[in-house]
């Protein structure tokens, strides 16, 4: 099997932006109905394949662990490992079960390959840019505006879309501008920010303002996280943008129990007046230090 960062020309340490740029070119360049060569299918299939494991940080971090042959192993399920499809409503879920034996990924799911052509509609647009066989009208598209914590645990929503009801499953994890696709239309997410956090891809940071005395001889905080206020330990002498990182505490990565990481960023507080005897404690601090 070939090098997924190899079938796309890029380095292992290529940004997503690389990553997409040299997709588009490669999947235009290789699409059967363009290009007659004989080994153009096969092409195509690769490029997609490996846009769709390095186009996804998960997928990509697993991808980087286990080579390509461990990760091709894993996506077709091995030692009695099976992808399974499963419809809920007009969502269809892929989930991967394992055979017996302790497993270093359990919860991750691998999903197997998709259809390149269904990729590369998805990228572009687009089925068919150039007239071939394949049919080439674009799917419909709707928006819908979701709050922020809906986003990150899933939710359940009322839409109207040709003049029906329906009732659709946001995933938990999904992100602003992710698309859902669903089995004649496609969803465009929009996700209202948040007034504490900032959020990329599955990790989210949060700005902790301190005292000057809390900085400079330690204590115990609180913080706020997606689940549930925490106590944090601030270590003496912490500097001004210290930060701290909470494993797990970030958003959930769609169809999966693995979850992103929290970031808490210290900010100082330093007061605009102080009393006569604020100023003469500092200035006597200024002195020792």
């Amino acid at each position: 099997m070939k090098d997924f960062y190899e079938v796309l020309g890029v380095a292992k340490n290529a940004t997503s932006a690389e990553i997409k740029s040299a997709y588009r070119k490669l999947a235009l360049k290789w699409h059967p109905d363009k290009n007659k060569a004989s080994e153009a299918t096969a092409k195509f299939k690769q490029i997609n394949e490996a846009y769709e494991v390095l186009s996804d940080p998960q997928k990509r971090q697993m991808y980087d662990q286990l080579g390509p042959e461990g990760f091709r192993q894993r996506a077709a399920g091995p030692g009695g490992a099976g992808a399974h499809t499963y419809q809920q409503g007009p969502f269809r879920y892929t989930y991967t079960t394992y055979g017996g034996g302790e497993n270093p990924f359990e919860g991750f799911d691998f999903g197997g390959f998709s259809d390149p052509f269904d990729i590369f509609e998805q990228f572009f647009g687009f089925r068919n840019p150039f007239g071939g066989g394949r049919t080439a009208k674009r799917r419909t598209v709707y928006k819908i505006q979701i709050e922020f914590n809906e986003a990150v645990f899933g939710a359940e929503k009322q839409v109207r879309i040709d003049g029906k009801t329906k009732k659709i499953k946001i995933p938990a994890g999904v992100n602003d501008g992710s698309r859902i696709r669903f089995e004649d239309f496609d969803l465009l997410v929009e996700v209202k920010s948040h007034p504490h956090f900032k959020r990329q891809d599955q990790d989210i940071y949060f700005e902790k303002e301190i005292s000057f005395p809390t900085a400079v001889l330690g204590g115990i905080v609180e913080i706020l996280t997606l689940d549930k206020p925490l106590k944090l330990k601030v270590r003496p002498g912490t500097q001004l943008g210290t930060i701290v990182r909470l494993r797990g505490k970030g958003v959930p990565y769609p169809h999966s129990t693995q979850r992103g990481d929290q970031y808490v960023v210290f900010k100082i507080k330093v007061p605009e007046k102080v009393s006569s005897r604020a100023r003469k404690i500092f200035e006597e601090l200024k002195k020792e230090l």
